[in-house]
């Protein structure tokens, strides 16, 4: 399958799951960040992520993605021809927030900078989400990985704090 077309598979899960989503899920592009400092440890513990990704546009895509922690980076895993992966590309800025299976934030979101990462980099991230799922995440793996579509990793780092002025004494 090209990677520039979606699975059917994918276009019928993104339908179903697009009407599932929580109404709520995109709050969390215009609610209040938390620090920079703090990083993503607002996820650790947690099962689902609310991905934020923006459109050229600036118009916010809320996505709930299992992910894994390491390095005090994000990792999560998807098809290559999704829109969020479209999105980060064109735009890297994006926002991650602690959530439930639909999307319903329950936490402050975190700016970060997302990228794709290269097929090279993949067991690290690949290492990072097995960490945070069990048996069952196998099992889903395991049917996902016969089917023929293909799938990348994405790592997203922090946003880092704005650089402080310096004042000079005088």
């Amino acid at each position: 399958m090209p990677g520039s077309q979606r699975s059917p598979i994918t276009a019928f899960t993104d339908f179903v799951y697009l009407r599932m989503r929580h109404g709520d899920a995109w709050s969390s592009a215009t609610a209040e960040t938390i620090a920079p400092e703090q990083g993503f440890e607002s996820l650790r513990g947690r099962k689902y992520c609310l991905l934020t990704t923006f459109r050229k546009s600036g118009e916010p895509v809320p996505t709930p993605v299992w992910f894994g922690l390491a390095d005090g980076k994000l990792f999560l895993r998807t098809e290559a021809a999704v829109g969020k992966v479209k999105r980060i590309r064109s735009n890297p800025r994006v926002r991650v927030a602690p959530c439930t299976f639909r999307g319903k934030p329950s936490g402050a979101p975190a700016e970060g900078r997302g990228r794709i990462l290269d097929a090279n980099e993949s067991e690290r991230a690949e290492r990072a989400i097995a960490a945070n799922y069990g048996l069952f995440r196998k099992l889903y793996e395991g049917v996902g990985n016969r089917l023929p579509i293909e799938l990348l990793y994405i790592e997203i780092e922090p946003a880092s704090a704005p650089a402080r002025a310096s004042v000079e004494a005088g």
